[in-house]
């Protein structure tokens, strides 16, 4: 019990709070002290400072938030700016934070390249020509990796930043509870993302077969699990190691998660797709038999997920951003299988996954940033001065901060970058012509104004999801890539429309 500043007893963490948890998680429970002050809470003999004056209010806090999960209390408040002692990210100069983007940045494009080159490959072949709705499953099993691998990235590169995983034995809880939860995630948005593809092939089409279906799902749920683990894996390892070494993980995390996921994750679902479509006529149980393996591992997941506090309260409450997320990935994939559908505009199959991809990788940059930047110096609910207003694009990319810096690094690098990845698709396809010049206009074009119209989302997304209590690790990315997948989709089929207009071939 403590007194507060009215006078009264009330206790310092309610019953069925996660104040008590935290505690817990460490081996100890809150003390009942009656000899310390209001300043200061015993947990197992450590006193600990709370600001007594702020009110405990759990409705308006989200238990997403770091600062309940990996052990600082809302009670404690996390220090703003301006307060003696507050936590602060390390300075990083404009050099350093370009080095840090920059390899990452190509090695994620490189790999958006081969995903693009490997599907114009593949888009001729007989189970893509007969059963076209795989073209809709492309941008929400790619877009997986903002849903999860990038998710995954950010929260981790926000524990690390706030020291919040020093203990081998944390750590590892952490880890093994997220990878868990995420291989849960996979299962399930998988099966979601190939009913969502059926239902749109049916409206689209007016019918899709049975056996068609269960290709969908077979082949959806075994590339999302594989290229869940596979990505998992690497992710925290690039995280442990970038803590190792000094580099900001948030520069790092996000888009290394991307760097060879769209490749990894298109080359599975080639593989699987070819594969189950080879035994739909002769052994049509397999589809049955691999959808059932996947579902029965369901249980495991759970249970290894509830282990660590985080991962436990995502298994209730993390499911409504991947799942929306998902579906207007899904609406992306419905405009490429039309336009795929066209031959006059088929030549955007090779350059889908690059703007997607790269606009992807950029805003998780800056939400990433973003969010360790609030996590460090501000409470929930509490925002900086200049984002208490109404919301201008102009404060996302002028100012001070150095989040105002990042949005103007990540967004310049937006056209040599392309014009970069521009050139190896071509250099790829034989080197024997350039792309020609309103080719090259429109695909900038479309690319600048889709990471611009992302940047300013993620600026007023993660403060709005802060000032309401909610964690943006975990709701900003999928909704960011999901609207990137979308606004890079339709932009280019409407760049590759203008283009087939004036009669331009797309290379000199």
């Amino acid at each position: 019990m403590v007194d507060t500043e009215f006078g009264q007893d009330e206790p310092l963490f309610p019953s069925g709070s996660v104040g008590r948890s935290i505690c817990q998680q460490y081996g100890s429970n809150p003390s009942p002290s009656q000899s310390h002050s209001p300043q200061d809470f015993i947990c197992n003999g450590n006193i600990s400072p709370v600001n007594s004056s702020l009110d405990y209010e759990p409705q308006e806090t989200d238990f997403l938030l770091p600062n309940l999960l990996y052990g600082r209390s809302t009670l404690s408040g996390s220090p703003g700016p301006k307060e003696a002692g507050g936590s602060a990210a390390p300075a990083e100069s404009v050099c350093c934070m370009v080095l840090q983007i920059l390899v990452p940045f190509v090695l994620a494009g490189l790999g958006t390249v081969s995903a693009g080159m490997l599907l114009e490959v593949v888009q001729n072949w007989d189970v893509f020509q007969e059963i076209t709705e795989i073209f809709i499953l492309v941008p929400a099993l790619l877009g997986m990796k903002g849903n999860l691998e990038m998710t995954l990235a950010s929260r981790l590169s926000t524990a690390v930043n706030a020291g919040k995983i020093e203990t081998t034995r944390e750590k590892w809880l952490l880890i093994g509870g997220n990878l868990a939860l995420k291989q849960l995630q996979a299962t399930v948005l998988g099966l979601l993302a190939s009913l969502m593809a059926t239902l749109l092939g049916l409206m689209a089409e007016g019918n899709v077969p049975l056996h068609h279906v269960m290709l969908l799902c077979s082949t959806s749920v075994s590339t999302a699990f594989m290229a869940s683990l596979l990505q998992g894996i690497v992710m925290v390892a690039v995280i442990i190691g970038s803590k190792r070494m000094g580099i900001n993980p948030d520069n790092v995390a996000t888009p290394m998660a991307a760097s060879f996921g769209d490749l990894i994750t298109l080359a599975l679902l080639v593989c699987f797709s070819q594969w189950f479509y080879s035994l739909m006529d002769l052994y049509p149980h397999v589809l049955y038999l691999v959808d059932l393996l996947f579902l029965c591992l369901v249980p495991l997941w759970v249970v290894i997920s509830s282990k660590h506090p985080a991962s436990h309260i995502l298994l209730r409450t993390g499911w409504e951003p991947i799942i929306t997320a998902m579906v207007i990935s899904s609406i992306g994939g419905l405009i490429l299988d039309k336009t795929v559908s066209n031959p006059n505009l088929a030549g955007i199959i090779v350059y889908a996954p690059v703007i997607n991809g790269i606009g992807g990788n950029l805003v998780s940059i800056q939400s990433s940033r973003i969010s360790t930047h609030l996590h460090l110096n501000y409470s929930p609910g509490e925002v900086p001065e200049d984002r208490k207003g109404c919301y201008s694009p102009c404060r996302t990319f002028f100012g001070s901060g150095a989040n105002h810096r990042s949005a103007q690094v990540l967004l310049l690098l937006v056209i040599p970058g392309q014009l970069i990845f521009l050139h190896v698709i071509h250099l790829m396809k034989g080197g024997q012509t350039l792309p020609s010049l309103l080719l090259t206009v429109a695909f900038l074009s479309a690319s600048l104004i889709q990471v611009f119209f992302l940047l300013c989302a993620a600026d007023c997304m993660v403060h709005s999801l802060w000032r309401r209590g909610k964690d943006p690790d975990s709701y900003s990315i999928p909704y960011l890539t999901a609207l990137g997948d979308l606004l890079g989709t339709a932009l280019l089929s409407l760049a590759f429309v203008m283009l087939w207009c004036v009669g331009d071939s797309g290379s000199v």
